[in-house]
């Protein structure tokens, strides 16, 4: 039991003993800079129940603490505020406890239920961009984090590998691309496809202007348009299996999937399954065929399969096209039946998806609720912001996209430019100093966009997300590394220091970092539970700058005191484990030195 459930514990029991009412909650806070304490206990929500000047309630309430519970040195009132100072013992206590745990703050893997986390899902026509960045960032770390909860955790996608928007760049390639290869050109795959998307665009917009010229409305031109028509045919002819048309299709997509596994494999996100639209609209069109016979689904004249939802605030949705062809719906009902059949553990799922597919969603997991599945009540769709640039918004049809490969190139080279201009890698050898600069790249992009809220949309500033001061990736790799460098400064660091540590007085700020410390634990369930990785980015934030205000204040390797020393050389190993561990679930490396 934490020190904060024995205080609530005892807290109810004073206002027992002493009002003879029943106190439901206990509210605590961290105690304000300013005051003497460690944590705070509000009296103010105490009035609701105990009748009484909530200054005295708090001395006497205080009082009852430091009788009845060792650890409470001592308190003090500030209007409606009991402020308790805890001692030394306690926090040196719990600091013996965690020494030598190297899984410190990770709990245990129960194997009973899993989750699906979801990420990624790219279409087959074009690179991973910017927004796929933060979408392959935040899956991630949500499936650690979650895992690092207890959770045992599926890593998914779903690749949107069949459509209109595949059969554009397939049409493309065919017109204009003179039997061009990734080989041929030395272009990445989904780079070279990406290009005939492009190039679809430009075609129909010039079709359409033809049209509208000789005298065609603009909305006729945009359906009439012959490459449009062109395109639609192909879907028809590779939904009924057109040998040709698959042929074409397997092609493209391959040449695609590999330029997806260099992107992946440099942005360091894995996945443990892969789904496929072109797999999975089939099973979507059987629950859709089963629904109409429940009458979960209705059926209009034109043929098309529609839902009524306007009962739960929602509108009709069409599941099925009038030609029989499958719409999004369609594939994501399938899909997630699939999940669960490969995986009967499966109990929730978690969909890392742009929060412009918010009503998508609400309405996919009503219908998956009205199809009967119980796992359908536990799907959370993880809806995130946009990413702008100071450039402005991304168009993948314009190709004005910020590609996800040069993103990451740029990333390096700026943390080149200013580690270069700082001057600190003299010692290092070419090939080291590129991969650091990866490093210190890599972890500043990731955690700029990790630090903000998942709902929050992001103004992304390369440049700054590379500065070594403040809230940023590179300041805290750089607070680990010094860590490291005061460990390979340090004595032989295996030493057990328990038989020591009641010799102690802790300095103020060694209390204040422990306490940060105590934080971490807590920190990983609420991210899990909130699928933030913000949570446990701003938490490592404020313990590196907890530990560097210890640093600036306590002398480490210079103290003469062999205790203290030992204590502190540990407790700055500590800091560093847990910020490795932190930036891990973040999917962020550490660098040993910068």
């Amino acid at each position: 039991m934490n020190i904060q459930e024995v205080l609530s514990q005892k807290v109810k029991e004073a206002v027992t003993a002493i009002y003879e009412v029943d106190l439901p909650t206990v509210e605590f806070q961290p105690t304000r800079k300013d005051f003497a304490g460690d944590i705070t206990v509000v009296v103010f929500p105490m009035l609701r129940v105990v009748k009484g000047n909530p200054v005295q309630i708090g001395e006497q309430i205080g009082q009852f603490l430091k009788d009845e519970i060792e650890e409470v040195k001592d308190f003090n009132v500030v209007k409606g505020f009991l402020n308790i100072t805890i001692s030394d013992s306690y926090y040196l206590q719990f600091f013996n406890g965690i020494l030598m745990d190297p899984n410190f703050g990770l709990v245990s893997q129960k194997q009973d239920e899993a989750v699906m986390v979801e990420y990624s899902s790219p279409n087959t026509n074009k690179p991973l961009h910017l927004g796929h960045v933060r979408n392959n960032l935040l899956g991630y770390s949500v499936a650690e984090i979650v895992k690092a909860a207890g959770k045992k955790v599926y890593k998914t996608q779903i690749i949107n590998d069949r459509g209109i928007h595949i059969c554009k760049s397939m049409l493309a390639w065919k017109r204009f691309g003179n039997g061009e290869t990734p080989e041929s050109t030395g272009l990445k795959g989904d780079k070279l496809v990406g290009n005939y998307y492009v190039a679809f665009d430009k075609a129909y917009k010039e079709e359409i202007a033809t049209l509208v010229a000789e005298g065609v409305d603009t909305n006729a031109a945009e359906k009439e348009a012959p490459i449009i028509l062109e395109a639609q045919e192909m879907l028809r002819k590779w939904e009924a299996g057109d040998p040709e048309v698959v042929a074409l299709w397997e092609t493209m997509n391959s040449w695609v999937y590999d330029g997806f596994d260099v992107t992946y494999k440099n942005l360091g996100v894995d996945f443990d399954q892969l789904y496929y639209e072109s797999n999975t609209y089939l099973l979507g069109k059987d629950f859709v065929e089963d629904g109409l016979k429940r009458g979960v689904f209705y059926k209009k004249d034109d043929g098309s399969v529609w839902i009524d939802l306007t009962d739960e605030g929602l509108d009709e949705k069409i599941v099925l096209r009038s030609d029989g062809t499958a719409v999004y719906m369609t594939q994501d009902i399938g899909t997630a039946i699939q999940r669960v059949k490969d995986n009967p553990d499966v109990a929730g799922m978690v969909y890392t998806v742009g929060n412009e597919q918010d009503y998508h969603f609400k309405v996919l997991f009503l219908i998956l609720k009205k199809l009967g599945f119980n796992w359908a009540e536990n799907l959370y769709h993880l809806s995130y912001g946009m990413v702008d640039l100071p450039s402005g918004k991304m168009k993948s049809r314009e190709g004005t996209v910020v590609d996800a490969d040069e993103l990451m190139d740029d990333m390096a080279r700026t943390a080149a430019e200013i580690s270069e201009e700082l001057g600190k890698l003299e010692d290092y050898s070419e090939e080291e100093k590129q991969e650091l600069y990866k490093v210190i790249g890599m972890g500043a992009l990731k955690y700029y966009i990790l630090k903000v809220d998942p709902k929050k949309r992001i103004l992304f500033n390369p440049e700054e997300s590379v500065d070594f001061q403040g809230n940023t990736g590179p300041f805290i790799q750089y607070t680990y590394a010094r860590i490291q460098s005061i460990l390979r400064k340090g004595e032989e660091l295996n030493y057990d220091i328990s038989e020591t540590t009641d010799l102690l007085e802790l300095h103020e700020k060694e209390k204040e970092l422990l306490k940060q410390i105590q934080l971490f634990p807590e920190t990983i369930l609420l991210a899990a539970d909130n699928f933030s990785p913000a949570l446990l980015a701003n938490y490592t934030y404020d313990l590196v700058k907890e530990f560097n205000s210890f640093y600036q204040n306590v002398s480490i390797l210079g103290e003469t005191d062999e205790i203290k020393r030992k204590f502190r050389i540990q407790l700055a190993k500590k800091v560093g484990e847990i910020i490795k561990s932190s930036f891990s679930l973040l999917g962020i490396q550490v660098p040993e030195r910068m």
